[in-house]
């Protein structure tokens, strides 16, 4: 058993969709939970790893710069 206090301008638009819908506010809930539970999961794992492991860290920049710059030795 899950009870959740959602902002009430949430709880209104939740409850007009059920309504409109002939589903459950509980149905809604369920599948918004299901439908990113996982990205919410590998958030969260990420956030901890980053906190626990202090190893070498490389910028989006450098990881595209060192993958362009493998493929292109790959291709000589």
């Amino acid at each position: 058993m899950l009870a959740l206090r959602l902002p009430e301008d949430i709880e209104k638009r939740l409850a007009a969709l059920a309504r409109k819908t002939g589903r459950t506010k509980s149905f809604y809930a369920r599948e918004a939970i299901l439908e990113h539970i996982e990205e919410l999961e590998d958030y969260y794992l990420a956030e901890e790893r980053l906190l626990r492991d202090k190893g070498e860290r490389m910028s989006w920049a450098e990881v595209k710069k060192d993958l362009f710059d493998d493929e292109k030795s790959a291709a000589s």
